[in-house]
């Protein structure tokens, strides 16, 4: 299963991002958005830098 991405309001109001793999665990997460869709927009700009990104060593 692939993984996904989980828009959520957290506990004090504010929307936040999480993506899961497709074992369902955490593997990363978003800072705090005042909107739902600043959180979703998030979301869709660590798919686009995410993608063809190296992995390199500092």
């Amino acid at each position: 299963m692939a993984g996904k991405f989980e828009v959520y309001e957290d506990r004090s109001g504010k929307y936040r991002f999480r993506l899961k793999a497709g074992n369902g665990e955490i593997v990363a997460q978003g800072e705090a958005y005042e909107s739902k869709s600043a959180a979703q927009k998030g979301c869709e700009s660590v798919q686009k830098a995410a993608d063809g990104a190296q992995v390199v060593e500092v």
